[in-house]
């Protein structure tokens, strides 16, 4: 079935130059930049983008969807129906690929940015965890607890004090607070790795494990022979986050991720965008190197940009690994995690012998996303071998008694092109991470190449939760 005429015609008596179209696995990343160019538009006092977005399935969401009912979900892993034990099944809403969102980090900045808030409601996680040596420690969240942790030996606590006390006060823009000591030479931070970071604190090889991936959140070592600059960013980013609601860094919004793109539907009405569900693309119209439409069925939808996902134009994508996700459900907080309704774990690579680092979240019943006293928990990895499933047990093991498993192996696949020639823009696959950091950095990166200039963090007037939900 073809778009119908009116629409068509409405979008282009509006002059549409932006079309965005998705699928299973990218829809949220589309939704912020489509918000970010309607809305930056009219506050810059030019013309805002007019935005026609389609999206195949009949829920709002792709993979960040959040399913419901339960047999829905079910469905989907052709797992037959839900026991009754789980109860009403309209009481779960189950997130394909659960993350949470960094505090003070730049996605909330966005989604305040947009105006996008004003439709959802936020709760914080309540404890960010690390694994270390086979056992679940919580990660300290200030100097305090740095000293009183199980975590590190009574040594290794002050040696990790004094570097996040370093961290804490760094300033990039005051010389002052630049000095480290580095073989009994004053050296200048900004000039070194995190390597040389590290070894002028003397902290231990777990110490560097827990403060590079469950507080910087860095994918793998790589970064340790990079300049320092982003890391001493990313862990203050992490306790500034912590800061502002105290229990950890994380928000997760309550009814799911689902609740996002849902948001974002009812934001573009508001701009004179139209939203399209359950509309398939057909094709993406080309003339002379560049898009001028997006065809579905007979009709055609004329335009001067495109975002879309892989799945649309595969030509212009590479895969470049696989992730693999087990949701599991549960009637019990994670253990060890000092039954907390919700919790991240990280499990650093090192601790596992692995490449990549292992993840683990976990939300309930007092998210709006389980029946009562039921748990959602996620293991997700980067996958390092020919037995993914296998791959996550460290995961699988810290979560105790599970009561149903859905286990998906998906594709990651990155963009060859950059779609500034063509002005075909193309998302990422989302990566194994618990969080959304690395997707706020792939809309970002669109952003700029769509738009020509990187997004001005300065149009955003309040950059907390409370100052538009309170």
């Amino acid at each position: 079935m073809g778009l119908k005429v009116n629409t068509i015609r409405q979008a282009r008596v509006c002059n549409l130059v932006l079309f965005v179209i998705s699928d299973r696995s990218f829809v949220f990343q589309e939704c912020i930049l489509s918000g970010m160019m309607s809305v930056s538009g009219k506050k810059m006092s030019v013309s805002g983008k007019k935005v026609l977005h389609m999206d195949r399935n009949k829920y709002y969401g792709g993979a960040s969807a959040s399913i419901c009912p339960l047999a829905d979900f079910y469905e989907r892993f052709n797992m037959g129906t839900p026991p009754a034990e789980f109860m009403n099944g309209r009481d779960w809403n189950v997130d394909l690929i659960p993350k949470y969102l960094m505090a003070n980090g730049q996605l909330v900045q966005l989604l305040i940015h947009t105006g996008v808030t004003r439709y959802l409601e936020f709760k914080s996680i309540e404890g960010s965890y690390v694994m270390k040596g086979g056992k679940v420690y919580k990660v300290p969240a200030d100097g305090k607890e740095a000293l009183t942790t199980s975590l590190m030996g009574i040594f290794e606590k002050r040696r990790f004090k004094k570097m996040l006390e370093f961290i804490q006060n760094f300033d990039e823009d005051d010389p002052k607070t630049w000095n480290i000591t580095i073989s009994n030479k004053p050296t200048c931070a900004k000039d070194v790795t995190m390597e040389q970071l590290y070894a002028a604190f003397g902290v231990d090889h777990n110490t560097i494990d827990v403060t590079g991936h469950a507080i910087a959140l860095h994918l793998n070592d790589d970064y340790i022979k990079k300049n320092c600059l982003d890391g001493i960013k990313r862990i203050k980013l992490y306790f500034d986050s912590l800061s502002r609601y105290g229990k950890s860094p994380y928000l997760y919004p309550l009814y799911g991720l689902g609740e996002l793109p849902q948001g974002f539907a009812r934001l573009s009405a508001i701009y004179g965008g139209t939203y399209m569900l359950d509309k398939p693309c057909d094709e993406i119209v080309m003339e002379d190197g560049k898009v001028v439409g997006v065809r579905s069925g007979e009709e055609v939808a004329k335009c001067k940009m495109v975002i879309c996902d892989p799945s649309y134009i595969p030509e212009k994508c590479n895969q470049v690994g696989k992730v693999v996700r087990a949701i599991c459900i549960l009637k019990h907080p994670v253990p060890n995690t000092n039954n907390s309704l919700s919790c991240q774990i990280i499990i650093p690579q090192n601790q596992v012998q692995r490449k990549s680092d292992i993840y683990v979240c976990c939300v309930s019943y007092t998210h709006q996303v389980a029946a009562k006293q039921f748990f959602l928990a996620t293991v997700s990895a980067t996958v390092e071998t020919d037995n993914p499933e296998l791959e996550i047990k460290p995961g699988l093991d810290l979560l105790g008694p599970i009561e149903q498993k859905f286990v998906s192996v998906d594709d990651l696949m990155e963009p060859t092109d950059d779609g500034i020639c063509n002005q075909v823009f193309i998302s990422k696959s989302y990566d194994a991470t618990t969080h959304f950091e690395t997707t706020c950095l792939d809309v970002l990166d669109i952003y700029r190449r769509a738009t020509g200039g990187d997004f001005d963090f300065s149009q955003v007037k309040h950059t907390s939760l409370d100052d538009e939900q309170c």
